[in-house]
């Protein structure tokens, strides 16, 4: 982080992590009661969307939820205090068997979460990510994460981010809940006062083009555009190209360098104000992928709640999402990328209308405080009336 971010940028980020992680280890020794436990073994965004972001939506619908991790030195007891445990990321080890296995013996739920598709090996040849890591973390991802986990015949259910990676899930015999990634209340927060103050901002002449890059893993999905966008810099002058987040752009565009701003990564809470110094968002994917093809729409949601239209590769996630031409683009071949932003570029109350609508449906469902994922809910509260009935029993 440090090395791609400089000691300045990359080191708050690092220290936003560890404290994390800190705050979450010592809150493990006060855990529940509760209803659920979410245990991640993920970091940073992961975390956020998947542990702590899921954790407070199901807040709103009633449920008292926690998050730990899986070094938490009292993981094992936590199976007396909470009723439902959902694990995301998480590596199979000796502990987490044992945890595991106090669950099984008090018959309480166990939940395999994922938003990637890193629980199947034969699937990591398509994951770029995979040629960047450590050698420690590849022995990890050759087992699949949280592989066990997913394939023991105990667990029943399973949650994950599209209808994608349900279809993978429900190939193992699961049954699936589609728990898309929501805005959590913070961020809602910070992302409205910066809306309504674009609202305020007069037009620039400028527009700029932007692409976030959440993980050193994205390097071949920008550069299935790099053609798209030396043609739009080419003939566009008034257009900026913003970058942001750990990536290795295409030289390519070393050109038109004096009309690229490239933005260090920041922590969450900087995260939105580097979004919104961009007029339209784009969010490519490699074509043919799996890995890439599991991949939420993220991009589209993140963008939208702040109004800003977006162009996104036209497959199976953002065609179920994006109402094309209404509330975002969705663009196939290179020439409808083309087609797709130039109307954005030459169009300043079509960015305006398309981004408004984004951010209406963002907020209709894509939001903790909205949240409406009726039918997990209902299960997850029969879930907790079975084991108090058969608490109850047991008891008498």
């Amino acid at each position: 982080m440090i090395e791609k971010n400089g000691l300045k940028s990359g080191g708050k980020i690092v220290g936003t992590y560890i404290s994390t992680y800190i705050s979450t280890y010592l809150k493990s020794f006060s855990l529940g009661p509760g209803d659920v436990l979410f245990i991640t073994g993920g970091m940073g965004d992961k975390a956020h969307y998947r542990a702590y972001g899921v954790a407070e939506e199901l807040a709103y619908h009633g449920f008292r939820c926690a998050v730990t991790m899986p070094d938490n030195p009292r993981l094992k007891s936590s199976a007396d205090r909470f009723r439902i445990f959902v694990f995301h990321k998480v590596t199979y080890t000796e502990k987490i068997r044992d945890f595991i296995e106090e669950i099984k013996k008090q018959k309480k739920e166990i939940i395999f979460d994922t938003d990637d598709l890193d629980f199947d090996p034969q699937y990591l040849k398509f994951m770029d990510y995979y040629s960047k890591i450590s050698a420690e973390e590849r022995q990890e991802y050759e087992k699949g994460i949280g592989a066990e986990i997913l394939n023991d015949p105990y667990v029943k259910i399973a949650t994950t981010t599209t209808s994608y990676l349900a279809e993978k899930l429900r190939e193992h015999g699961k049954k699936v809940f589609i728990v898309s990634n929501k805005i959590s209340d913070k961020e809602w927060e910070i992302a409205a006062e910066i809306y309504e103050q674009n609202k305020l901002t007069a037009p620039s002449s400028e527009v700029a083009i932007g692409y976030y890059s959440g993980t050193p893993s994205h390097d071949k999905d920008f550069s299935t555009i790099a053609d798209v966008l030396l043609r739009i810099m080419a003939k566009h002058e008034k257009v900026k190209l913003v970058l942001a987040g750990p990536l290795d752009a295409n030289h390519r565009l070393d050109k038109f360098s004096a009309r690229i701003e490239v933005l260090p990564r920041v922590p969450r809470d900087k995260y939105y104000s580097n979004v919104a110094k961009c007029d339209i968002n784009l969010a490519p994917l490699e074509h043919d992928n799996p890995f890439c093809e599991a991949k939420s729409e993220i991009k589209f949601i993140e963008a939208g709640v702040l109004g800003i239209p977006t162009v996104a590769v036209k497959n199976r996630t953002f065609s179920e999402v994006i109402h094309d031409g209404t509330d975002g683009f969705l663009a196939g071949t290179k020439e409808e990328w083309v087609s797709k932003i130039e109307k954005l570029i030459t169009d300043e109350d079509l960015r305006r209308t398309m981004g408004e609508k984004a951010h209406k449906k963002v907020l209709k469902d894509y939001t903790n405080k909205n949240s409406h994922g009726e039918e997990y809910y209902e299960y997850l509260r029969n879930m907790l009336k079975k084991q108090d009935t058969r608490d109850k029993t047991q008891t008498n």
